[in-house]
């Protein structure tokens, strides 16, 4: 059978039967195409352990459009999409290359950036008036951090997702898995004041903010583009030289719940991550607190000894 063909199929699994979203399934078909790209091969039985070689020595001296190359977590999504669909082959009992032949190599230990108490409070604080555009960005920080939604989960919900007679309510991310996520009190008071002010009847949550529109709100979805700038806005205004995004309130929010105390396994059911390595990033928030410990243990046998 023609790869192509093979590779279309492949996609198709992914959509229907691994239930992958869209998005995901062009980020696979993207991957992978490169690899053919590179390989100029006939058919899968031609994928060996010199080629795969050589492919990778490829990615780790390719640079981009700056000049710049691949990051180790960026070559590490290419060997993942390849290794997918020799796996998918096998599946279907079509000689190739073992999909555990390929290797992946170690990659850094992502540093998360989240924001501290008095950078959130100066964020929080950098929303000011009363008209439907600040009443609109307060609420959707109030949210943001109260959930640990990511910015595409924020963006898609309507107004009925959200009752704000309970504390709690459903999203669908990403996966197609259903979470359910926690309002605090001063997100719920948020909402409630944007929808009073509210006159339209579009079903979108965050809407755009037009003047002269019914209630200042305009007809259109609020997209997760827009709503990076808007908190990008509101960091330089707050005077936070970090680079602060809607993923960033996701990290704060993370972080906000280990240093109370929550434990690994909450977090990661809180923020909908399948693997509880996905969540382990944080575990640097944890690490703070071996300084207290060693602050109250280390040397004790020796003050007993010299009092």
């Amino acid at each position: 059978m023609l790869l192509n063909q093979l590779h279309k199929q492949f996609l198709e699994y992914l959509e229907i039967e691994k239930n992958r979203s869209l998005k995901t399934v062009e980020s696979y078909d993207r991957h992978v195409k490169r690899f053919f790209n590179y390989a100029k091969i006939s058919g899968p039985e031609d994928i060996d352990d010199e080629l795969v070689r050589r492919y990778r020595l490829y990615l780790n001296r390719v640079t981009d459009e700056a000049g710049k190359p691949l990051k180790k977590q960026t070559q590490g999504y290419y060997l993942i999409a390849l290794r997918s669909f020799l796996k998918y082959l096998a599946k279907r009992g079509i000689e190739t290359l073992p999909a555990e032949k390929i290797e992946l190599g170690k990659t850094p230990s992502r540093q998360v950036e989240f924001l501290e108490d008095e950078e959130l409070n100066r964020l929080f604080n950098a929303v000011s008036g009363t008209d439907m555009k600040g009443i609109r960005d307060r609420a959707i920080l109030e949210l943001l951090f109260s959930t640990g939604l990511r910015v595409s989960e924020l963006a898609s919900l309507n107004r009925d997702s959200i009752n704000l007679k309970r504390d709690e309510f459903s999203i669908r991310g990403k996966g197609d898995k259903i979470r359910v996520v926690f309002l605090s009190d001063a997100a719920k008071e948020s909402i409630r004041r944007y929808l009073e002010k509210r006159e339209d009847i579009e079903e979108a949550l965050f809407v755009q903010s037009r003047t002269g529109a019914p209630g200042g709100a305009g007809h259109e979805r609020l997209t997760p583009r827009s709503i990076q700038r808007m908190i990008r806005h509101y960091a330089s205004k707050a005077g936070i030289m970090k680079k602060v995004t809607p993923h960033t309130l996701r990290h704060s929010y993370a972080t906000d719940l280990l240093f109370s105390g929550a434990d690994l396994r909450s977090v990661q059911a809180l923020l909908g991550h399948s693997n509880i390595s996905t969540t382990q990033i944080y575990t640097h928030v944890t690490d703070r607190t071996l300084k207290e410990v060693y602050k109250k243990y280390h040397g004790r046998t020796r003050k007993n000894q010299n009092s």
